[in-house]
């Protein structure tokens, strides 16, 4: 079900220090409905913002906004960081192409500390079939290139395009070739699902994202497949918004995640 490369995200993008920050280059294989995959390029500001930090510090938040369409090709990330105390850093970040702004993002790094406070470790798992019980989707890659570097096994919800009442779907993915499992690639795997609205819907419109956040709730452990669940909370006016949740293969809410996007269609 997956492919052992070693290969990190860094390696898989060409991500390096310039002069005054970071670029990366994103193919063709990596795009999703419109251009690069909007996940990529999260996985991309957090994978630089934990570059730039003085002190690497595990990913606790990302909020990132949309300011342009990019294209193919090389991309620049600049950062700025501000420390908060003595436990948390924010790190302001911007993706530029041919100079242009692409995304910004703040991001929020934090010491992981003990206290007095009992711990909760989010909402479990739901009981659903084992990635190995489940059949593989294949997302087309003529209209989703991107769709090539995912393993989706559904295991719970109905599927894309098939007219349902439910605005859910629940999947085993993976990414091929498999990158470490962290921040950056969690970012990437909540952005792995199709719209959550596609379910009830028979023909695809596009539904781009415009702002997306993450919330992790425990440092990433254990590797892929990851269960991701997404819902739609609201459509309407134009606009809908996904809600994501992630899980562990031994249940444990790694991060969740929300999507607001314009409805073009």
């Amino acid at each position: 079900m997956m492919q052992l490369t070693g290969r990190t995200l860094a390696e898989e993008f060409a991500l390096t220090r310039t002069g005054d920050g970071w670029q990366a280059r994103v193919d063709r294989t990596w795009r999703g409905w419109t251009g690069p995959h909007g996940g990529v390029i999260a996985a991309l500001l957090i994978e630089a913002a934990h570059e730039a930090a003085t002190d690497p510090l595990p990913v606790r938040a990302v909020d990132l906004r949309f300011l342009g369409r990019p294209t193919e090709g090389a991309l620049t990330f600049r950062a700025r960081e501000h420390t908060v105390g003595r436990s948390t850093a924010a790190l302001e970040m911007r993706a530029d192409q041919d100079g242009s702004p692409i995304a910004a993002a703040s991001i929020t790094l934090g010491r992981t500390v003990s206290t007095g406070v009992d711990d909760y470790a989010g909402e479990p798992a739901p009981e659903v079939p084992r990635p190995e019980a489940c059949a593989k989707f294949n997302l087309p890659p003529e209209i989703v290139p991107v769709g090539a570097h995912f393993d989706i096994r559904p295991c719970a919800g109905p599927l894309p395009l098939t007219g349902a009442d439910e605005r859910m779907m629940c999947a085993w993915i993976s990414l091929v070739p498999e990158l470490p499992t962290n921040a950056a690639t969690l970012a990437i795997l909540a952005d792995a699902l199709p719209p959550a609205v596609f379910p009830t819907l028979r023909a695809p419109v596009a539904v781009p994202t415009v702002a997306q956040s993450m919330y992790l709730h425990r440092e990433p452990a254990g590797g892929q497949p990851v269960l991701v669940r997404a819902a739609n909370a609201s459509t309407g006016s134009g606009w809908s918004v996904d809600d994501i949740s992630i899980w562990n293969q031994d249940g444990q809410l790694l991060a969740s995640a929300r999507q607001t996007r314009r409805v073009l269609g």
